[in-house]
Parts: C-alpha cells; sequence; structure tokens
C-alpha cells in the first residue's frame, strides 16, 4: 500500500484536464479535498501564466502552479510571479540566429515575465490572451527582456525531424522539452525543468521527494515523473511516460488523477 503524499503534483493537458480542456466537477472536488486533506498540491505546466487564469477556480486561494515548463513559478490567485528562471543573456539571440540559419522557415514566440513576444511569422494564436496583449516585432527584438521559454515552430518539416533539428542546433544551450502543443519545440535555459522546478518548490515546503507524488503524460514530465517518490502517467500518456511510471491511472477523460486521490484522501468516488 502507497503512503500517503505530502505533495501532489500533477501536468494540466492530457492528466487533471479532459481532452477538451475542461477540469470536470470531480477533479475539482478533490483537488480541493486533497489540499483541505493537509496535501499540498501545484500544478506544473507547460501553459505560461495567463493561461491560468482560467483556472483560478481549481488552483484555489493560495495556490501556485510551476509554468513554462519550469521558468515560472505564479501565485495564480494574486496573479504574481514568484520566481523566473530565464536564459542568460546573449543566449536567445544566438540560439534564434543558428536556427534561423538553419531552418529558414522558423518563426518564433518568447515567453517572459511581462508577456508574450511574437516573431514574425508566427501563426496567429487562437487564444484571446496573447492576441490581444502580445507583443510583436523583429526577431532582434525577441529578448529585450529576459526570456523564460523560446518557442519555435515551422510547417516545413515533419515533426520529429523539426525537433531533431532543433535540439541538435541548440545543444547544451538550451533544454528542448515537447509537451505535443501544436508541433511547438520548446526551449528552456539549460537545467530548467519541471523537475528541478518541483524539487525547488518541495524544498522550500520541507518536503522531500519520496513524499511526492507526481502525475503526467508527456515527454515534457519524464523528469518531474522520474523524480518524485511516485511518478504516475495516465493511461493515455506518451509511451515514454508508460513505461517510465512507477504506477499508471485512468485517463484524463475518466478522470485518472481524481480516482487516485480519492483513495489517498479516503473520499468515496
Amino acid at each position: 500500500m502507497l503512503r500517503r503524499p505530502r505533495l501532489v503534483a500533477t501536468d494540466l493537458d492530457g492528466t487533471l484536464l479532459r481532452s477538451d480542456g475542461s477540469v470536470s466537477d470531480r477533479t475539482r472536488a478533490v483537488w480541493a479535498a486533497t489540499d483541505e486533506a493537509g496535501i499540498e498540491t501545484v500544478l506544473v505546466t507547460a501553459r505560461p501564466p495567463r493561461w491560468l487564469h482560467d483556472l483560478s477556480h481549481v488552483v484555489g486561494p493560495r495556490g501556485v502552479a510551476i509554468c513554462g515548463n519550469g521558468a515560472f513559478v505564479y501565485e495564480v490567485a494574486g496573479r504574481r510571479l514568484l520566481e523566473t528562471h530565464c536564459f542568460e543573456p546573449g543566449a536567445v539571440e544566438a540560439i534564434v540566429a543558428d536556427l534561423t540559419a538553419a531552418l529558414p522557415s522558423v518563426a518564433f514566440l518568447a515567453e517572459r515575465a511581462s508577456g508574450p513576444y511574437l516573431g514574425p511569422g508566427y501563426p496567429d494564436p487562437h487564444d484571446d490572451s496573447l492576441a490581444e496583449g502580445a507583443a510583436r516585432g523583429p526577431v532582434t527584438g525577441i529578448a529585450a527582456e529576459p526570456v523564460g521559454k523560446l518557442l519555435a515552430v515551422t510547417d516545413r518539416l515533419p515533426l520529429e525531424e523539426f525537433l531533431s533539428t532543433v535540439e541538435h542546433v541548440v545543444g547544451s544551450r538550451g533544454h528542448l522539452h515537447f509537451s505535443g502543443a501544436f508541433g511547438l519545440a520548446e526551449i528552456n535555459a539549460p537545467g530548467v525543468t519541471k523537475a528541478v522546478a518541483l524539487e525547488r518548490w518541495a524544498t522550500r515546503l520541507g518536503i522531500d521527494a519520496a513524499d511526492v507524488w507526481a502525475f503526467g503524460d508527456m515527454p515534457n514530465d519524464l523528469p518531474m515523473i522520474r523524480w518524485a517518490g511516485v511518478g504516475w502517467a495516465v493511461a493515455n500518456a506518451h509511451p515514454a511516460l508508460l513505461e517510465a511510471a512507477d504506477r499508471t491511472c485512468p485517463g484524463n477523460d475518466d478522470d485518472g488523477v481524481a480516482a487516485v486521490l480519492e483513495q489517498a484522501i479516503g473520499q468515496p468516488a
């Protein structure tokens, strides 16, 4: 029998959220009940901070989220950044130049503390918060302020070839993540991962890895799943997650995270 966790961390899209992006009543109720039972909770997502506002009713009044694959720690209710972990000066400019030379069709978006910056040719977003609040300009302005996460996209290459090329060009200058979002290559500063950010947050709370349960579904969740005392993959997860996880739970559309947490806190389904 598993020991009750002291901290529960979960990815959002494809894990806690259903495939249509919604949060079920069951999941919302047990997430709040888990916190009330004295177990710390934290969302750990590739999403930027602004994409957490619609989930403030889930996060709770004192909840935080680790965003941008570990680049930002965000107090959702107060809309306040607690931590930022960005590229060193000059690194983004060099990466952008080298990727552009290797892939002339590539376009970029930078996630920064002040909000997103869209370079030329970046696809028109279907996100009102991005469309209305984004800064836009030449690629030379993309790192005018520190960048937490750099997104790259092209429609000229198959996804696997694109990601392989990005990984080769970036090398040790950044950490390439893949969350399954729209064919994006997501690049963070070296050493910035969900696992590193979660470990830092757990340490701040005085909680060891052995007392952490982490849930995920995509390759960018792998470091977190491997670090946690118990790593959970939802049934719909990427094969790499299913292989690496300690445990598997029902899929996101079957409220798998909620089902596990109900058992952990002794709440009937």
